[in-house]
C-alpha cells in the first residue's frame, strides 16, 4: 500500500517514468516550451494591446517572468543547447509562484488585504470567465504549470542520460 501511495506522489522515480522520460526527444520538449510561452506572450499582448485589458501588478511579474521564456527556447533551439531547460525551470518556477499566488487572490481563498494590487487595476477584477472558470490568470497559470513541468522532464532527462 504504502509502495503503491509513493508511486503517486513522486511519479518521476519510478522505472516506467524513467523510461518514458528516456524516450522523449530534447527538441520535442524545447519546441514544447517555445510554444507555451510564446502563446501565452501571444495572448497577453492581445489581452492588453488589442481588448485594452490593463494587466494588473501580478500580471507584470508573471509577464516578466514568462518572455524571457521565448529567446531563450529560441537561442537555445538554435543552438541545440541541451542545457535550455537550467535556463528556463527559475524562470518557469518563479512565474509558478506568482500564478498560484495570483490564482488564490482571485479565487478569494487568500483575502484581497494582502494582494500587492494597491494602485491601478486590481488583481482580482474578472474580465471575463469562459466555461465558468477559464480566466486570464487561470489561463497564465496553466501556461506555466506546462512549462515547469516540460522544462523539470528535460532536466530528469538530461541527469538520466548522464548516469
Amino acid at each position: 500500500m504504502m509502495r503503491a501511495f509513493s508511486s503517486i506522489l513522486i511519479p518521476y522515480q519510478s522505472s516506467h517514468m524513467k523510461t518514458l522520460i528516456k524516450k522523449i526527444s530534447p527538441e520535442i520538449l524545447h519546441y514544447g516550451i517555445l510554444a507555451v510561452s510564446a502563446l501565452g506572450v501571444a495572448g497577453s499582448l492581445f489581452f492588453s494591446e488589442v481588448m485594452e485589458l490593463p494587466p494588473c501588478v501580478l500580471c507584470w511579474y508573471q509577464r516578466i517572468a514568462l518572455y524571457p521564456i521565448v529567446l531563450l527556447a529560441i537561442v537555445g533551439i538554435v543552438r541545440k543547447d541541451t542545457k535550455l531547460a537550467t535556463y528556463v525551470f527559475p524562470l518557469s518556477f518563479v512565474g509558478l509562484l506568482i500564478s498560484v499566488y495570483h490564482n488564490l487572490l482571485y479565487w478569494k481563498i487568500l483575502p484581497e488585504s494582502v494582494a500587492p494590487c494597491t494602485l491601478g487595476i486590481s488583481c482580482t477584477t474578472k474580465f471575463f470567465e469562459w466555461f465558468g472558470f477559464v480566466t486570464i490568470p487561470f489561463m497564465a497559470l496553466c501556461a506555466f504549470i506546462v512549462i515547469t513541468v516540460l522544462s523539470f522532464i528535460s532536466l530528469k532527462k538530461s541527469n538520466y542520460e548522464k548516469s
